[in-house]
């Protein structure tokens, strides 16, 4: 089993190059879709956030209000380690969960937005970045994600640097270009992947 971190910037399209993956046959476990999963409704997950924030986090519907949470630990250290401390074990689990479950010969795709913030390169067999100028990761937030400048400008300077991410990089990917250049970035990509996983000492 072949393990790979993919991350990239806010507005790089990790999204994109992880769906391809995808198609290609990568197992691909989702780091910020799990995180979640686990707060649904009538998760255990849920309630302990409930228990910690108060009713207040959750919308009409019942579900956990994101955006008020968000509000809450963005500037609060300590708030943000309290949610972290009920989110991230069962992340955890549920991600161990998927990677038992995969086949001993796939190549496991973890895509985890926070891979350089967290220190995890260390964890994988390779780590793929994707990897778009800052004008350009801009232009994505604004025009496709409806952000305001400021917002976007915000978001991007919480996240790792350029310069950080590509110094644990084994793989590159430029999105700076188009969708084809992408997608035939990434076939090429998988190509080496799958071989590296096809050597006897290539996966674990």
């Amino acid at each position: 089993m072949l393990k790979v971190g993919l991350t990239g910037g806010i507005g790089s399209g990790k999204s994109e190059v992880s769906a391809r993956l995808a198609e290609l046959g990568a197992v691909v476990i989702d780091a910020d879709r799990i995180a979640r999963e686990v707060v649904e409704p009538g998760t255990p997950g849920l309630a302990a956030v409930v228990a910690e924030f108060g009713e207040e986090v959750l919308l009409p519907s019942g579900g956990l209000d994101r955006e008020k949470v968000g509000r809450i630990v963005f500037s609060d250290p300590d708030r943000l380690a309290a949610l972290n401390a009920i989110v991230h074990p069962l992340v955890g689990e549920r991600m161990q969960e998927l990677m038992d479950a995969a086949p001993e010969d796939a190549v496991v795709v973890y895509d985890v937005p926070l891979l350089v913030e967290n220190g995890l390169a260390p964890m994988y067999d390779e780590v793929v970045v994707v990897d778009a100028p800052a004008d350009v990761q801009l232009d994505r937030l604004v025009a496709r994600r409806g952000m305001t400048e400021e917002d976007a400008r915000a978001r991007m300077a919480n996240q790792a640097s350029r310069e950080d991410r590509r110094a644990v990089a084994t793989h590159v990917i430029d999105n700076s270009g188009t969708l084809e250049s992408l997608q035939s970035q990434v076939d090429n990509l998988w190509k080496a992947l799958t071989s590296r996983a096809a050597e006897p000492d290539g996966s674990q």
